[in-house]
């Protein structure tokens, strides 16, 4: 896959500069970190962008998590790795990622409601908004994902 662009972050630097403010405030938020990694991480698998899968994995199993929860983050609904406010905000993710087909049913709003505090929805809203757009300037210039290369013997 050949990079469309590179130099996108340089060419739209003002208009970048507060998406960086906009995701150190989302790192500050009252989501607990393992959540927001999920919600990125699922995200990005929805919308295929290899630049993010590598990097929130990365960062997941750099804060904790663990490899098989993150393994099994396609199949979280027939998981029990999960618990009851992950799988509201995974249920949120999805439908938020896919809004156009999903119209942001309200039974998952329901779970939203049940499981975060008025202010931590608007977070997990604002956290699913912030990936998506990031999933989409990725896929969109074909941004290349760290490789680790086998040394040669």
């Amino acid at each position: 896959m050949t990079p469309r662009m590179t130099d996108y972050m340089e060419r739209a630097a003002a208009g970048m500069k507060p998406l960086f403010t906009m995701e150190a405030a989302i790192g500050n938020s009252p989501l607990e970190r393992e959540l927001v990694h999920l919600v990125k991480l699922r995200a990005s698998q929805i919308n295929g962008c290899a630049f993010c899968i590598h990097m929130h994995v990365s960062e997941a199993l750099r804060d904790g998590d663990t490899p098989l929860r993150l393994h099994m983050l396609p199949a979280w609904r027939e998981s029990s790795l999960y618990s009851q406010r992950e799988r509201a905000a995974l249920a949120w993710t999805e439908a938020l990622t896919l809004v156009a087909e999903s119209g942001a049913p309200d039974g998952d709003w329901q779970l939203v409601e049940a499981a975060f505090d008025p202010d931590e929805r608007a977070w997990l809203s604002l956290t699913i908004g912030a990936i998506n757009l990031w999933n989409r300037m990725q896929v969109g210039f074909r941004a290349a994902h760290p490789l680790e290369l086998p040394v040669a013997a």
